[in-house]
């Protein structure tokens, strides 16, 4: 992107401030952002926009050892029960549409033992949903594994939720997606 794309202009926010903002919109407790730890403008921007900041002495070197590193510190700081869920979304889905959002949160709430997670067109997006029971299980995953594991290992429930939402698949990845973020948000 040539530039932080979390902290690219997005409506009256940034990229990570409409995220934050959504997050805040449905029934979830607290937002958990991982930064990395010379990155003081990102994290200034997420704690004005309300949620944690977790910033590692060291960049975790994939995305499933910052996944470990957020669910420590959520249990940390909230001591979670079975009875709790973990999102996971990466920071670049700006157009995650609270609407969505609700409709998967009240979804996982019927079965907060499976996994949720929305599909659009019969295929798979973000956010997903896990049950605080999986956590533990991330650590466990083999080296070089993703958390998209959890999804593969047949052993707990995956609801999918179909989802009148495109914007599921769209991730901010070059300044292309950018632009065309920025105009499906302004229509």
């Amino acid at each position: 992107m040539g530039q932080p794309k979390l902290l690219l202009p997005f409506g009256d926010t940034t990229v990570i401030g409409r995220l934050i903002q959504v997050l805040r919109s449905a029934d979830i407790e607290t937002a958990f952002v991982l930064v990395r730890f010379e990155d003081e403008s990102l994290a200034d921007e997420v704690r004005r926009c309300g949620a944690s900041v977790v910033q590692p002495s060291e960049a975790p070197p994939e995305m499933r050892v910052s996944v470990e590193v957020l669910l420590d510190a959520i249990n940390q700081r909230h001591s979670p029960t079975d009875n709790d869920g973990w999102l996971l979304i990466p920071g670049d889905h700006p157009l995650l549409t609270p609407q969505t959002l609700t409709q998967l949160v009240t979804s996982w709430q019927d079965e907060p033992t499976s996994i949720t997670v929305p599909t659009h067109n019969g295929r798979r997006g973000h956010p997903t949903i896990f049950p605080w029971s999986l956590a533990s299980h991330v650590t466990e995953l083999p080296a070089n594994v993703g958390v998209n594991q959890l999804l593969k290992d047949g052993t707990t429930e995956i609801r999918e939720v179909p989802v009148n939402d495109p914007m599921i698949h769209l991730d901010l990845d070059t300044p292309e997606d950018y632009e065309c973020a920025l105009q499906r948000f302004g229509s």
